[in-house]
């Protein structure tokens, strides 16, 4: 995925009408709910490591409109992460406004 600031950003999905719906809109099927909403992990993972973050497959859909609190580009996650969960990013939900799906990465 990307945002407004265009770094990129991988996520996993593992709930598969999340699959077709992100294939959906790669492929323009759809530009319903375009935007990722998630919990945050404060750790690395390996097929992101970019970042000291991720997206909780368990937690990721999809969205139209979300509320404020939890708007945030990622690099600003980034350089805010220790103050995620608090009155940043409260619960450490995630959903980033201008979010956006750019491809697919093949699974290893």
């Amino acid at each position: 995925m990307t945002d407004a600031t265009r770094e990129q950003f991988v996520i996993k999905l593992t709930k598969s009408d999340d699959i077709k719906h992100a294939r959906d809109l790669i492929s323009g099927e759809t530009t319903e709910r375009p935007h990722v909403l998630t919990r945050i992990v404060k750790r690395e993972a390996d097929y992101n490591p970019r970042w000291s973050f991720h997206a909780n497959p368990d937690s990721t859909q999809f969205f139209d409109d979300m509320i404020e609190v939890c708007d945030a580009t990622i690099p600003y996650t980034e350089d805010h992460l220790d103050e995620a969960g608090g009155a940043f990013l409260p619960g450490l939900v995630w959903c980033g406004w201008t979010s956006r799906l750019v491809r697919e990465v093949p699974a290893p």
